[in-house]
């Protein structure tokens, strides 16, 4: 067959073949009498193989040392061009990424799109300052998409820069919360704690939404962020998560503020008092625990508090009594005045 022929019936150009023979990957069987190639079946069935091996992203030189060594293995080859090419979708994806967020940003220039690539680069950057300005920065200059903002946020460990791309949180508009939320099912606890605790800062109903879902999550950590958010805002939802937080001890102080804040309003005084009393009578919880219920009563105001008090200053536990009688006492009750 010549190399017209071959060529046409392969799909392989007659100057690639040429290039081919030039390589030494494949030399036709023959000549005609005129001195034209003439390429036999199993020169055909080696450029099928040439090709097919370029399919794999081999190059030329590797398929020469394939195709020439009769003991040679695969399988190493095989695994660099599979490490090799998730490099490459990697890059790729981490450059799609970019123009989607620099489209998104809406530039109006090529000056805009300039600044808008610094401001992602030094998101992304090592240095924390850098990183920290460009939060600042984000809101004043050309806007940066949410989904960088959110991205940086729930990777950020540095605490300074993570307060500063929380503000920028706050004020990017649209589409924080959603992707925030996401950042709630994060398999990483970490993950979990920066997200909850950048939809604490974030503003409108959307975001309250997604904290009161948050009082049902499994991670005691997340519960307590959405509740103490929740809790400043008036949200009833977020008492019985608060009053779990100070049995546990855990920013029990901060807990029992958030239940002041609620018991401004009488009827939910008075269920948080009855919460507070029904875990000091039934919880299982030790000494610590009972002294700090007891304490967050100070907060609460109302008939129900000042009796839950007046019990308490008679409880067997000398701590819970005192702490009770030293409360009744500032509250310009004694310990005779509810009985």
């Amino acid at each position: 067959m010549l190399i017209g022929e071959v060529a046409r019936r392969s799909g392989v150009s007659a100057r690639m073949l040429r290039h081919y023979e030039s390589l030494g990957l494949v030399r036709p069987s023959g000549r005609t009498g005129s001195g034209y190639r003439e390429y036999a079946g199993e020169d055909i069935r080696r450029i099928f193989h040439i090709e097919s091996l370029r399919s794999l992203g081999l190059s030329l030189r590797e398929i020469g040392r394939a195709l020439g060594d009769p003991g040679f293995t695969p399988s190493a080859l095989v695994g660099d061009l599979i490490r090799q090419t998730r490099e490459r979708i990697a890059a790729e994806t981490d450059l799609l990424t970019r123009l989607r967020r620099i489209d998104a940003a809406d530039p109006a220039g090529w000056g805009d799109v300039l600044q808008a690539v610094a401001l992602l680069q030094a998101l992304g950057s090592k240095s924390a300052d850098a990183r920290q300005r460009a939060a600042l920065s984000s809101v004043d200059e050309v806007p940066v998409p949410v989904e960088a903002l959110v991205e940086a946020a729930l990777s950020e460990t540095v605490p300074n820069v993570a307060g500063a791309l929380r503000w920028a949180l706050a004020r990017s508009g649209d589409g924080g919360p959603a992707l925030l939320a996401e950042g709630l099912g994060s398999p990483v606890a970490a993950v979990r704690e920066r997200a909850v605790q950048c939809l604490a800062e974030m503003p409108g109903h959307e975001a309250a939404a997604h904290l009161r879902d948050a009082l049902t999550s499994p991670d005691a950590v997340v519960r307590g962020y959405a509740a103490l958010a929740l809790g400043t805002q008036g949200v009833v939802e977020a008492v019985p998560t608060l009053i779990d937080m100070i049995v546990a001890g855990r920013n029990d102080t901060d807990a029992a503020d958030a239940l002041s804040v609620l018991a401004s309003n009488g009827a939910t005084a008075d269920r948080i008092a009855a919460g507070l009393v029904d875990r000091l009578v039934h919880d299982t919880a030790g000494a610590p625990a009972r002294g700090r219920l007891t304490q967050a009563l100070a907060g609460i105001p109302g008939a129900v508090a000042s009796r839950a008090l007046v019990e308490l200053s008679h409880d067997a536990d000398p701590a819970v009594a005192l702490t009770s009688t030293y409360l009744l006492r500032l509250r310009g009750t004694s310990v005779t005045d509810e009985v």
